[in-house]
């Protein structure tokens, strides 16, 4: 039997004067109420109630019980109030994992714009290129780059990201630029740490052969394989987010046109969908619509 329905039974008993009464107030049987009461008296072996065919009247036991069942029931009802405002009131620390390149260019903004909305969340943005884990590293959110597998996290599509293949004008003047994608393979290639070294191409939406590179600098970061690429020292594949600017300024140039690397995804990736804190579903429903299906940095 339910302790807690119990109490509210007693409760209302004491607070009517009657079982009746408190049958109504509580919309069950007076049956119902009175099993309740006679549950709870034989579980604490004494006596709470007085009960005679006009009245009932409240034992010693019963109303030291009455007072303390009184403040549980005041205090639980302030505590599930208190998660309710705290669900419905977007607040606290969020913290959030995302790639360092794409944190340190993109993700500022973003940032700033959310906590206009929600003021009283606070953010401990963590930068890093390494898959962590979520749960354990107590990681509210992570934004990742890649395909989406088979995961017990749930993950929501972000952005599309495009990745471009290009060099500086300088080193194609040097060695020449390449025609087709096996021309690569005679290049220098500067490698991202954490990308596979097959890649596969789309010839007007057609799929080819995989390409292995050989590569002659390896970097954990695609900001310092960029600026490696400016300076003349190879080939690079990294994403449009950020190679985009340089692009632009005519400092890199994308290579074989009609060919592209399968485009791959961004992904807001958190731990549960029950019970999801405000501050969580906020973020995620804010980045989900941020950036669109043709985000800023490729509408150079």
């Amino acid at each position: 039997m339910d302790k807690l329905e119990t109490m509210k039974a007693f409760l209302a008993v004491v607070q009517e004067g009657s079982f009746s009464k408190a049958s109504e107030k509580l919309n069950l049987s007076p049956q119902l109420v009175s099993k309740y009461v006679s549950w709870l008296e034989d579980k604490l072996k004494t006596r709470l109630l007085n009960r005679t065919t006009r009245k009932v009247s409240v034992t010693e036991a019963g109303r030291a019980y009455f007072e303390r069942c009184q403040q549980i029931l005041i205090d639980l009802e302030e505590t599930e109030n208190s998660l309710t405002n705290l669900e419905q009131h977007v607040s606290g620390t969020l913290t959030i994992s995302a790639p360092m390149s794409f944190g340190t260019r993109h993700l500022a903004r973003l940032l700033v714009d959310f906590q206009r909305l929600y003021p009283d969340v606070n953010i401990d943005l963590q930068l890093t290129d390494t898959k962590v884990d979520i749960v354990d590293q107590g990681i509210d959110v992570a934004l990742r780059i890649g395909y989406l597998k088979n995961s017990t996290l749930i993950a929501k599509k972000i952005t599309p990201i495009r990745l471009a293949i290009c060099a500086s004008p300088e080193y194609l003047k040097q060695y020449g630029e390449p025609s087709t994608p096996d021309e690569l393979a005679n290049h220098y290639y500067l490698k991202y740490t954490y990308s596979e070294d097959n890649f596969v191409f789309s010839q007007f939406n057609r799929q080819s052969a995989g390409l292995r590179l050989k590569h002659t600098i390896t970097a954990n970061n695609g900001d310092l394989l960029m600026n490696a690429a400016v300076h003349g020292g190879g080939i690079i594949i990294q994403p449009t987010f950020i190679t985009g600017e340089a692009i632009a300024r005519g400092k890199l140039k994308r290579i074989l046109p009609g060919y592209e690397p399968s485009s791959l995804n961004m992904y807001a990736v958190y731990a549960h969908r029950k019970f999801l804190a405000s501050k969580v579903r906020s973020f995620v429903d804010f980045v989900v619509q941020y950036y669109g299906e043709v985000p800023y940095w490729d509408q150079y």
